[in-house]
């Protein structure tokens, strides 16, 4: 089954309210049900990088560590989910229960491709898994 890493983008540098209990009850029902569907693989949020991100670099043999924040990020990732979902439709009719609860927004799905997706049958099997959208 085709895995989808879902994910939704904010700004770090616009302050935000923390959500609502509505909110989180709406979203942990959300969780709860995709969970025990076994749809739901993982899901989270990510820390503001102020409170101890880091950007690790490696050039010309050198390691560099930098830490947050990052001013220069435009784009900063909020919440995601991982998810096996049957294919890319059924990705986006996940995607959207989400958007639906949250009211407003835009989030991103990349399908994934892991280990086993490298065992190609056939030039045919590989081209039909990579093929653009369009």
């Amino acid at each position: 089954m085709p895995r989808y890493f879902m994910y939704t983008l904010g700004d770090e540098s616009i302050p935000f309210e923390p959500p609502s209990d509505q909110l989180m009850e709406e979203m942990g029902a959300l969780v709860q049900r995709t969970m025990e569907s076994g749809k739901m693989v993982a899901t989270g949020g990510f820390v503001p990088s102020a409170y101890g991100g880091c950007l690790v670099s490696l050039k010309d043999g050198e390691f560099t560590v930098t830490d947050g924040p990052f001013s220069e990020a435009k784009e900063l990732v909020g919440g995601w989910a991982l998810v096996d979902a049957a294919d890319r439709d059924e990705a986006i009719a996940m995607t959207k229960e989400f958007l639906s609860i949250v009211g407003a927004g835009e989030s991103r799905i990349r399908q994934v491709l892991g280990p086993e997706d490298n065992q190609w049958e056939n030039d045919e099997s590989r081209e039909q898994l990579l093929k653009p959208l369009g």
